[in-house]
């Protein structure tokens, strides 16, 4: 190729040689033409005459000879595209202005459709600074008329040759990695050696085998000092006795290296450098006051995720400072700050990495510079969002615990008043049906409430066995409603599916939850699947930073193939409030609603989304197991018929004077008496008279001074016969964890009805 590259120039300059005498030709037979006009009829002018034809005679014949080469020229390219067609290197011919002429197959293959495109532009895609590049390479070649050079950049190392043509015509090469075009060694270009496992030599290049004078199998051949240590001066045997190079290791794929040797200045040049900066294994920069890198170390490289970070700006690999980054650098060089690390984002697009930043100053070679250890921050970092949002989480549910306590308390005191007006009026009375709709709203009210409770994981639950099969089955006319015609409804169900202990209301509201959502991520229609199984783990299960024991689990997965959820998203679906429905079409409770029904239940959820492709949310329940010797609880048996009197003394407590006061109207139209206290004391005190006889205390839990559990456990000493009802807007187990279990008592959630409270009532009579 480079012959017949050669041959090309020479043929080239010949052909335009020949064009240009022929235009010179052509010249002196004009001239000669007009003088034999003015010697007309002369000897001269017959002279001049035959003189003309010859020299346009070997005008044409010039012109001719210069065609003739310029369509050999012009099949010769065509011969270098076809010898160049089947190269496995890119290459390409340019013009005088660099624009790509001719171009191969493996040129096209690597770029894209080239030809006419200029050169600086095509390589600018994989080139840092191509332009720069290319322009030195063809003055080089202009004046020795070849050129070639190695660039490196964050991914690859192309190697650029460039052999100068005819007419400003540049023959180049474009060579990935370090294999050299042809078999001379580059001067240009630092030793590489390609390594494998072991130490083994898989390729050399043409510099290498100049240096070390022979192709080696093994680093040990030629290492004067194994073993290697990158990144430290080491002495390798050459022909002309032992020389100094660093050894820079770069990564080549699983299980390979590239070892580049820098050779070591002479003492006298070598540059003042910390001691130790290359060898120790923490990420160490040195900076300019204005961010350019000096010198970077290989353990940051390897943090900051590129080969070489010498010369360049700190800037262009952090971020998420708050402020200017060379501020920061400035007040650092002038010693302020020094003592506080500050914490960035890496630039990097494969993953999301923090470094913690701290800078100190030093004196190198007389000048100052600024020394930065990097620390990976980003597990801490995400550590603290963790905390941070379950902080945030936290603090929420203690919020929504307390405003559900007194809502309940309100909602108490208004549809109880509202039983009792109710119980005044019939259906024909014009008041019946606004007070219906008062009853109704309150009920509303209270279901929201309830969503706020599960949320924070303190709603009541009233959990019993369950078979998800037959909480299924009875659901299943309600869901097919919710859905709609559009979409379709399916359900599977695992034959030896264990049975859970849970509430059957809250379980229901977490299935609806879900079909809702899975109906509204599917506008145009679709399937939604819920899929019952037995799962067995027989080892821990770590996922979304939740861990679930070894043992057997009822898993339900309702899946869709709507819109998904976007990444970004998945791990804030649950958060309360959060919702990507427009508004009005969503409270975002929902989900957060699930989360924390299924959480108290005891149980586990996990999300699956694809976007565009569907979503799967999944429940693991944790298997009912009997204690040993107890026998499976029976169903509880049809509610007796409560007389519509009763008799007996109630103790009621209440700190809520609306709440009292309905509770003690209820009671006594149903027959008791009723002694009421506003606290604990003042009941205590009531009790203090032997001659007071109580049959049932009816009080609160949670109250100002003594709460329920204490006083009643104080009353019961003297009166260990009487019964209990706790009545709370709090959970049942808000007061039953690290409280002695009182006997004989029930618990009846707020807000209650005024037949709930007289049947609980009566029920302990009996």
């Amino acid at each position: 190729m480079t012959e017949f590259a050669a041959k090309l120039q020479h043929d080239r300059g010949r052909a335009f040689g020949f064009l240009r005498g022929a235009g010179i030709l052509l010249a002196l037979a004009s001239l000669c033409a007009l003088l034999s006009v003015q010697k007309d009829g002369t000897g001269l002018g017959v002279a001049l005459v035959t003189a003309a034809a010859a020299f346009a005679a070997m005008a044409v014949l010039l012109a001719a000879t210069a065609g003739l080469r310029r369509y050999r020229t012009a099949l010769e390219i065509e011969t270098i595209h076809r010898l160049a067609e089947d190269s496995a290197t890119p290459i390409m011919v340019t013009n005088r202005a660099q624009t790509v002429i001719v171009a191969n197959a493996a040129a096209r293959q690597q770029f894209g459709e080239v030809r006419g495109g200029g050169l600086p532009q095509i390589l600018g895609r994989s080139i840092v600074s191509a332009d720069a590049v290319l322009r030195r390479l063809d003055d080089l070649a202009s004046e020795q008329g070849f050129a070639r050079e190695s660039v490196s950049t964050h991914t690859d190392r192309f190697k650029l040759s460039v052999r100068r043509l005819a007419r400003g015509h540049g023959l180049w090469r474009i060579e990935a990695g370090l294999t050299p075009p042809e078999t001379e060694p580059e001067i240009d270009e630092p030793p590489v050696l390609t390594l494998g496992r072991s130490g083994a030599v898989l390729f050399m290049n043409g510099r290498a085998r100049s240096m070390l004078g022979r192709r080696i199998k093994q680093l040990d051949d030629v290492l004067e000092d194994p073993p290697l240590h990158p990144g430290r001066e080491h002495g390798f045997r050459t022909p002309q006795g032992t020389r100094r190079f660093i050894a820079r290791c770069l990564e080549a794929g699983i299980g390979r290296q590239e070892l580049v040797l820098d050779p070591v200045a002479a003492e006298d040049d070598a540059p003042e450098a910390p001691s130790g900066f290359d060898d120790l294994p923490v990420p160490l920069l040195r900076l300019d006051r204005d961010g350019t890198i000096l010198r970077a170390n290989a353990v940051a490289c390897r943090l900051l995720d590129t080969a070489s970070a010498d010369g360049r700006n700190i800037a262009e690999f952090m971020e998420g400072l708050g402020r200017s980054i060379q501020g920061w650098l400035g007040e650092a060089a002038v010693g302020r700050g020094l003592q506080r690390s500050e914490f960035l984002r890496l630039a990097r697009s494969d993953r999301e990495v923090f470094v913690q930043v701290t800078l100190n100053r030093v004196r190198v070679g007389g000048k100052s510079e600024l020394v930065a250890v990097l620390n990976d921050a980003t597990e801490l970092k995400t550590l603290e969002a963790q905390f941070v949002q379950s902080q945030k989480m936290q603090a929420i549910g203690q919020l929504a615990g307390g405003v559900a306590h007194d809502f309940n308390n309100l909602l108490t005191a208004i549809s109880g008043h509202c039983d009792l007006l109710l119980l005044r009026h019939d259906q024909g009375d014009p008041d019946y049906a606004d007070l219906v709709q008062i009853n109704q709203n309150a009920n509303r009210a209270a279901a929201l409430v309830g969503q706020l409770l599960a949320f924070s994981r303190k709603q009541t639950l009233r959990p019993e066995l369950l078979d998800l099969r037959d909480t299924l089955s009875d659901l299943t006319h309600l869901l097919n409603r919710l859905v709609g015609e559009k979409i379709e409804l399916t359900l599977s169900h695992d034959p030896v599916l264990p049975a859970i202990r849970g509430d059957r209301r809250q379980l229901e509201q977490v299935l609806m939850n879900l079909v809702v959502n899975a109906r509204d991520a599917m506008p145009d229609g679709g399937t939604i699947r819920i899929e019952t199984e037995r799962r067995l783990l027989l080892e821990p299960l770590k996922r979304d930073r939740a861990m679930v024991e070894p043992g057997e689990y009822a898993s339900v997965k309702v899946s869709d193939a709507g819109v998904g959820i976007a990444q970004d998203s998945l791990q804030k679906v649950f958060e309360p409030f959060y919702t990507t429905k427009r508004t009005g079409e969503g409270t975002g409770l929902g989900l957060s609603t699930v989360y924390g029904i299924v959480k108290q239940t005891g149980g586990f959820i996990f999300v699956d989304s694809t976007p565009d492709e569907g979503s799967c949310f999944t429940l693991l329940f944790p298997a009912y197991t009997p204690p040993v010797g107890a026998e499976v609880p029976p169903r509880p048996p049809e509610r007796r018929r409560m007389p519509r009197a009763g008799s007996g003394v109630v103790l009621l407590v209440e700190d809520e004077a609306p709440v009292r006061a309905f509770a003690a109207r209820a009671l006594r139209m149903r027959g008791y008496t009723v002694l009421e206290a506003a606290s604990a004391e003042e009941a205590l005190e009531t009790l203090s008279d032997d001659a007071v006889s109580v049959d049932v205390f009816v009080t609160d839990v949670i109250m100002p001074g003594m709460d329920g559990p204490t006083w009643v456990n104080e009353a019961l000493k003297a009166r260990p016969d009487t019964r209990v009802v706790f009545v709370s807007g709090y959970a049942e187990d808000m007061f039953e964890e690290g409280t002695e279990r009182v006997p004989e008592s029930v618990f009846l959630p707020k807000p209650f009805s005024l037949s709930q409270l007289t049947e609980t009532v009566h029920q302990q009579m009996t």
